[in-house]
């Protein structure tokens, strides 16, 4: 791109036939030491932002590509293998012992500052921003007149404040009580952590009394704000996690729910998904390269088959012969995780394997200073109530909802009445599969995908149902909220293993009192 740009420079200059650049400015730029090489940039970004000269210009951006040479007074621009002058412009020929122009790191630095106080002049709003961030740290004062050019030229507000920012920098270095102020007072609307550190040095520096407090109210803006975004950043994380654990437990939440089935192998049929939405996104890279944005979104319903099948094939093979035997099932369901997680290993290696995020995915809200909301995070929370209402529809208005609920409440019952209940719980098994298959791969976009994927998270999957209430959507919705928030709140608080530990003490004790959990099971044989 900046090769691009320097041909631009180059042919503009050529076809205005600008003149402007001296030999003397030519060999100060890129001959003299280093000090009279810093001076002579400080000179043209005054002239350059008075009148613009493109082989000035060109020969800084040149500077900044490492294609200037020289030889004796004469300064030569080589790019594309074509030698040119850097006063005339003209196609010469190139000595052979011409010497490359060195740039140390200080100098390099000047030539990049010097090209983005250029660019705040530009047409381009991207590349005005792009200078901006390159100046964000910028302290010379001498630099003021510019850049209180640019604040009036600028016709972008967020542009504007963000060159105000750079200003009140500089100022915070003047020998003006005044102008001091002036800069803490627009320093402490931005409510970030790199300003509070500011602020935070500057009083410790400050002699004047009068700007001691300035900085003193403005320090307790800028940790009110930040102590708000903190709250918020909690609540979004917790919120993150509890979408996350909503769906991994809803699938759980049916199979238990119906069939008593303690079923150890939800993480493993949770691991199929992600590794199926791994396969997908490997397939589009191969074949559909073009369309690779789009490959999250054929995989939600192959990871969804996929742990569906699984799951079918373990409920017709392995739990239909254990019904009614629930410790069984665990040792069984337990022995079958441990046979997936080894097939995993067998088939992609027993190493992680990366599941890149879609463009639309990455990124994310900078709100509140801080505060940021990842684009992946806000999908999965959106995605996770898509499938809550989805299972809500199912379970509710759908034949196939009403047999479940129908074999859920009194199998019996609903066996006399002509349905048929090992369907119902193949059925079932298999939607709760398909769900946990969803979970994974929500989960292969904010993470890597392995083997062991489904470990992490099956305590906590089986916490959400009992806390919940065996078998109720509603309840499971509020313990995996709960839950997330909970503990993020906690980990705040006294770090990530004791926040595990409190929670979990917490539901002990909650399930002490209330052993149905949050919702009972509604029906004739409830029990208060």
């Amino acid at each position: 791109m900046l090769r691009g740009l320097v041909g631009l420079l180059l042919a503009s200059w050529l076809a205005t036939q600008a003149q402007a650049l001296t030999p003397g400015q030519a060999r100060q730029l890129v001959m003299a030491d280093s000090e009279a090489r810093i001076q002579a940039l400080g000179q043209a970004v005054e002239q350059l932002s008075q009148a613009p000269d493109p082989a000035t210009l060109a020969l800084i951006q040149a500077l900044a590509d490492d294609e200037v040479k020289f030889k004796g007074d004469q300064v030569f621009l080589v790019h594309d293998n074509q030698p040119r002058d850097a006063v005339t412009g003209a196609l010469v020929a190139l000595p052979p012992d011409a010497e490359e122009v060195v740039n140390n790191n200080r100098m390099r630095g000047e030539i990049d500052a010097t090209l983005a106080w250029l660019k705040l002049f530009d047409q381009d709003p991207a590349k005005r921003a792009a200078a901006i961030k390159t100046l964000a740290d910028e302290s010379d004062a001498a630099h003021l007149p510019l850049l209180e050019k640019a604040l009036a030229q600028e016709s972008s507000p967020d542009l504007q404040r963000q060159l105000q920012l750079v200003r009140a920098r500089i100022l915070l270095a003047s020998p003006e009580p005044g102008q001091r102020i002036e800069a803490v007072r627009v320093l402490a609307q931005e409510h970030d952590a790199l300003t509070k550190t500011l602020l935070v040095e500057q009083l410790k520096n400050e002699s004047d009394p009068k700007v001691q407090a300035a900085i003193q109210l403005a320090l307790q803006q800028v940790n009110a704000a930040l102590a708000w975004s903190e709250r918020a950043q909690a609540v979004f994380s917790g919120l993150s996690l509890g979408s996350i654990l909503l769906l991994v437990a809803l699938g759980l939440a049916i199979t238990y729910g119906l069939m008593g089935v303690i079923n150890m192998a939800h993480g493993e049929l949770m691991m199929l998904g992600a590794y199926a939405t791994y396969t997908v996104q490997v397939l589009f890279q191969k074949y559909l390269p073009t369309s690779f944005d789009w490959y999250l979104l054929a995989a939600v319903p192959v990871s969804f088959l996929v742990s569906a099948l699984a799951g079918a094939v373990l409920e017709r093979g392995v739990i239909r012969f254990l019904y009614g035997r629930p410790l069984e099932t665990l040792l069984a369901t337990w022995g079958i995780s441990l046979m997936l997680m080894q097939l995993v290993r067998t088939v992609f290696g027993a190493q992680n394997v990366g599941v890149e995020n879609p463009s639309w995915m990455s990124g994310g809200l900078v709100l509140m200073g801080n505060l940021q909301l990842p684009w992946n995070r806000l999908i999965i929370i959106a995605f996770a109530f898509w499938v809550l209402f989805c299972i809500a529809l199912l379970i509710g208005k759908t034949r196939l909802g009403l047999f479940v609920r129908g074999v859920t409440q009194n199998r019996p019952m609903a066996a006399c009445m002509g349905v048929n209940t090992a369907r119902i719980d193949t059925y079932a098994f298999a939607l709760g599969s398909g769900i946990a298959g969803l979970a994974g791969c929500a989960l292969s976009q904010i993470g890597n995908v392995g083997p062991d994927l489904g470990q992490g998270y099956i305590v906590d999957s089986f916490m959400v149902v009992v806390l919940g209430g065996v078998g109720q959507l509603v309840g499971t919705v509020y313990a995996a909220l709960g839950l997330g928030i909970l503990n993020k709140f906690l980990e705040g608080w006294m770090g990530a293993v004791l926040a595990k530990i409190a929670v979990l003490v917490f539901i002990v004790v909650f399930i002490q009192k209330r052993p149905q959990g949050i919702f009972a099971v509604k029906g004739r044989t409830a029990q208060d």
